[in-house]
């Protein structure tokens, strides 16, 4: 099963998403991320966090839902709803999900309350990926509705 992380620029939270879960993921789950408008570049403090959490961040880089090697299975949305932040809506014909997650590309404020908006949508992120890899993940990829229903119900679970 593939699973694409989608936000709009594909330099953070999705980013965050492709990474930690590939970390995490049982053999034959696979993640990968892309946005509707890529900046090109990865956020350095997303990688820079993910790399003080023992997650490797090589051969990532920023891209387009335009360019992806494969049809995802399933599309997670992570886009917050802070400034009106509009969301890419992913066309094609596979399960999708939204886990809304606040920018913290966008935070604003002293390095430490910067540092601390990073450290939160990981965790959020993580603790999400974490629920989703815990369900009976053989037996939900036969079962399209409760494995949605699962999804978007793990997209409301904060840590």
């Amino acid at each position: 099963m593939n699973v694409l992380f989608l936000c709009t620029g594909n330099s953070c939270r999705s980013l965050i998403g492709e990474a930690t879960f590939n970390h995490l993921a049982p053999k034959g789950w696979h993640a990968l991320s892309a946005g509707s408008k890529p900046l090109g570049k990865l956020n350095s403090r997303a990688v820079a966090l993910l790399e003080q959490e023992g997650i490797s961040t090589e051969g990532y880089y920023s891209k387009s839902w335009n360019d992806l090697p494969l049809i995802p299975d399933i599309v997670i949305s992570v886009c917050g709803n802070a400034a009106n932040e509009t969301c890419p809506a992913y066309l094609g014909s596979v399960l999708r999900s939204h886990w809304g997650v606040e920018d913290p590309a966008h935070a604003e404020g002293t390095e430490e309350e910067i540092k601390a908006a990073f450290i939160v949508a990981y965790r959020i992120l993580r603790h999400r990926i974490e629920q989703f890899l815990a369900l009976p993940l053989a037996e939900l990829k036969l079962d399209n509705v409760r494995l949605k229903a699962e999804l978007d119900r793990i997209g409301t679970l904060l840590p």
